[in-house]
């Protein structure tokens, strides 16, 4: 079954001066419609507290609410799906054991991690990265930019490969518009709106950049 993604995703980052749940607020508030809760310092008991906040806060404003990695709480809240970072799972094995209803998503560096990916026929998307230095998930994974990127969609189209990647990492709201022409469906963002001075301007900004 074919699921709606959106162009933008809206991940969720720990801040000491803004917690997940006012942080997907103020992104849905500002027109949000993907926000990943993305949280790996608390239990499960404060990871559910809060994913049930935010579940309440996206159905308020028809946002779709993915958890990144923790996959035994996606049917103990309202969560429409689960993005997995680990790029060698089985994703075969994981869409089995959360059903055909659920979004799947991936994380990817390369073309022949979505070549892999693809070919599970499990995942609904695939988050691709990262574009350059990132503080919100640092990782030794070569920085792709944007030829990176052109020669992944080009690799895609030369094998028939349709899922949507989005680039993540990284991504700065002057970086939109060029990273939009490479081909890549859309853009993964969390410090371009979260670290702004005006994360509701931020994330409008950048919206308007890819719709």
């Amino acid at each position: 079954m074919k699921k709606f993604i959106s162009k933008l995703h809206y991940l969720t980052q720990d801040l000491e001066n803004r917690s997940h749940i006012t942080q997907a607020q103020l992104a849905c508030e500002a027109g949000c419609k993907w926000v990943q809760y993305r949280c790996f310092t608390k239990n499960d008991d404060e990871l559910l507290d809060e994913a049930h906040q935010i579940a309440a806060i996206c159905d308020d404003w028809g946002a779709t609410l993915i958890i990144t990695d923790h996959i035994h709480l996606l049917d103990k809240a309202d969560i429409q799906g689960v993005h997995i970072e680990d790029m060698q799972a089985d994703f075969k094995a994981i869409r089995q054991a959360i059903g055909t209803e659920k979004t799947l998503g991936a994380s990817a560096n390369t073309f022949d991690d979505i070549l892999r990916i693809a070919a599970s026929q499990a995942v609904d998307y695939i988050g691709c990265g990262p574009f350059s230095l990132t503080d919100t998930k640092p990782n030794d994974y070569p920085v792709l930019g944007l030829e990176g990127y052109k020669s992944i969609t080009e690799s895609m189209a030369k094998n028939n490969i349709k899922i949507p990647v989005l680039a993540v990492g990284g991504v700065r709201i002057e970086d939109v518009e060029k990273i939009a022409e490479t081909g890549v469906f859309g853009v993964a963002i969390s410090a371009a709106v979260s670290k702004a001075e005006n994360p509701a301007a931020a994330f409008k900004e950048i919206y308007r950049k890819l719709y």
